[in-house]
């Protein structure tokens, strides 16, 4: 009981700090941002793919991880609005290169540059993401967080399947 109460304030605590994070336009001043500096390793050996999950067909990281689209972000702007806190629980996806390699996405792919100086992964000009709670490919926790946050189809249209609040 004692490691599940654990458990419980770890999760909480991990869920407010995402939260001020993501409810803000500016980076947490301090805060170090490891999770979008580091390069993927893909397994599929591109950058961005397709996998099967709940909602049908959707984009994937190399790793096999859903990617979703933040709404506060502005397509084209060349820029994310996802910095600090919310790159705890919302990593971008990275890639090595301005042309990252694709398998079955038909949207079109590019980068932006980080503040930090990381490639973003972006498709149609909207910056990607994964979400930490999906713990497995084919995963889509992050479905409709807040509606904010939503899927990716292969043709970079937002999925926009279901609406839930809260991180």
């Amino acid at each position: 009981m004692k490691n599940k109460l654990s458990l419980i304030f770890a999760a909480t605590a991990l869920s407010i700090v995402a939260l001020a994070g993501c409810s803000s336009n500016s980076p947490t001043p301090g805060a170090a941002s490891s999770a979008a500096s580091s390069a993927p390793t893909t397994t599929s050996g591109s950058t961005l793919a397709t996998g099967n999950s709940s909602l049908g067909m959707v984009a994937v990281d190399g790793h096999g991880m859903t990617v979703y689209y933040y709404s506060k972000d502005v397509k084209g702007s060349g820029k994310s609005d996802c910095t600090g806190g919310c790159l705890a629980l919302w990593p971008a996806v990275t890639a090595t290169s301005s042309s990252p390699k694709v398998d079955g996405v038909t949207g079109t792919v590019g980068t932006i540059t980080r503040d930090d100086g990381t490639l973003q992964v972006t498709i149609d000009g909207m910056p990607v993401y994964t979400y930490a709670q999906d713990s497995k490919a084919g995963d889509v926790n992050g479905e409709g967080i807040d509606n904010l946050w939503y899927a990716v189809n292969p043709d970079g249209s937002a999925i926009k399947g279901s609406t839930k609040s809260g991180y």
